[in-house]
Order: C-alpha cells, then sequence, then structure tokens
C-alpha cells in the first residue's frame, strides 16, 4: 500500500531513539499518521515544523497499519510564524484544530484548499485574524455544523441580524429577538462579510464560533475539551484592542 500527496504538518512527536511520528492534512487523504525514520535527525528534524508544506510518499504493508512517511520539504512557514506572537499563536491555533476535528484519513479537499491560502497570510497581521475567522466558519461547515447568517430564524427579514441562536446557529433579528435578546450570541458584522472587520468585532466573532467548537464540535468527538492553542490565539489578539 502507498501514495503520494502534499500537505501541511500538523504534529510531530518523538518515536524510539531516532524516529518520529508526524501528522500531515494531506489534500486527497486527510489527516493521515506515518513515521519518519530519523525524523529526530539533524537533517530531517528541522524540515519537521508545524505549518510546513511537504511532499510526502507513505507507505504501509496493510491500509490499515500506521505506515512510513518519506518526506521531501515543499515550504517551509517558519520565518512568517517567528515573525511575532501573533503568527506564531494563530499558526498553533490552526494546526491544533485540524488535528483535534478532523476524523483520520477522510479527504476534506474544500477546507485543505482554505487551510493552505491562510497559512499563506502568516506574518500578515492586518489581514490574518479576519481570515483566519473566515478559516473557521468554513471549518464548521465542512464538520456539518454551518451557521445559517442569511435571513433572521423568527421573522425571516434579511436586515438588522445581529444575534446567533445558540440551538439553531441561525441569525436572529433585534425584532425577532425580542426578550430572549440576552440569550443569544453576538453577530458582529465582520461574521456575515459586512463592514470593517475591527479587532473588537472578530474577538466577538471568534467568541461565537468557538460556542459551537464547543458546544457542538467537542461533544460530537467525546466531550474533550477543545486545543488551548485556540484561546491563546484569541487572547494574544484580545491584546491588540
Amino acid at each position: 500500500m502507498d501514495w503520494r500527496d502534499h500537505g501541511i504538518l500538523l504534529t510531530t512527536r518523538r518515536h524510539g531513539e531516532t524516529a518520529a511520528i508526524i501528522e500531515v492534512f494531506t489534500e486527497a487523504h486527510g489527516r493521515h499518521a506515518g513515521v519518519v525514520r530519523g525524523g529526530t535527525s539533524r537533517k530531517i528534524a528541522p524540515i519537521l515544523q508545524p505549518g510546513a508544506q511537504l511532499d510526502v510518499l507513505w507507505r504501509a504493508r496493510l491500509e490499515e497499519h500506521i505506515g512510513t512517511f518519506q518526506v521531501e520539504p515543499l515550504r517551509s512557514r517558519a520565518a512568517a510564524a517567528f515573525s511575532g506572537r501573533l503568527a506564531l499563536a494563530g499558526l498553533n491555533a490552526v494546526v491544533s484544530l485540524l488535528s483535534f476535528c478532523l476524523p483520520e484519513r477522510e479527504p476534506h479537499p474544500a477546507i485543505y484548499t482554505q487551510t493552505e491560502q491562510l497559512m499563506d497570510l502568516l506574518g500578515q497581521d492586518e489581514i490574518w485574524p479576519l481570515a483566519y475567522l473566515r478559516w473557521e466558519l468554513a471549518l464548521l461547515e465542512e464538520l456539518g455544523f454551518g451557521l445559517d447568517l442569511t435571513s433572521c430564524a423568527v421573522t425571516g427579514a434579511t436586515e438588522g441580524l445581529v444575534y446567533v441562536s445558540p440551538k439553531t446557529g441561525r441569525a436572529v433579528s433585534v425584532e425577532g429577538a425580542g426578550e430572549w435578546a440576552d440569550r443569544l450570541l453576538p453577530l458582529p458584522a465582520c461574521l456575515r462579510g459586512e463592514g470593517t472587520a475591527p479587532d473588537a468585532e472578530i474577538v466577538q466573532g471568534l467568541n461565537t464560533t468557538g460556542y459551537f467548537m464547543e458546544h457542538r464540535v467537542a461533544p460530537a468527538l467525546g466531550h474533550h475539551p477543545l486545543p488551548e492553542a485556540r484561546a491563546r490565539f484569541i487572547e494574544r489578539l484580545t491584546r491588540r484592542l
């Protein structure tokens, strides 16, 4: 059994004395793990950095085996990731969420393409937070928990949408909210792709997407807590306010 693909390195951990086990999010084969022989060597270890773009060749005797990877670097994102604390926190949030959310060996080409585009914006701190928020919306959609922000769930109105229902994930207008407003989640304009998207709005939007990550995605995966890396990224972004 073997295949070749390109992908984004998510995690790496030591395996034995000289090998490493890596997780790669590939375009055609999804999130996939494998052993890299010599992965802790001076030659290979610098390649195996989270966010790196790799060409990988996977081989195993049987499909269900963990198998081995041969890796070749396509593009390092280390310089962009270490350009500032926000960039590094953002990269860690992305790779941690993908490793947490995605089922093993299941292709998700749409979110793969958007992830690759997001990663290529690392270091551009003025636009990256909004791109990350849109990526989280796309990830929720990909996982089957997408939000419907097109019209009010109560009145059908397409204007004055300022809330999201925590039960349905649908937008709610001021009129539709009524006395239930304090029980609804905020719907900042940037979450609908409108306005200038200041940091304060982006943080509001991430609190809303985070609610569905925590109360929909996590329970579906066995009630494990969301990766702390996501909270650290939001904390870092909040410091810019």
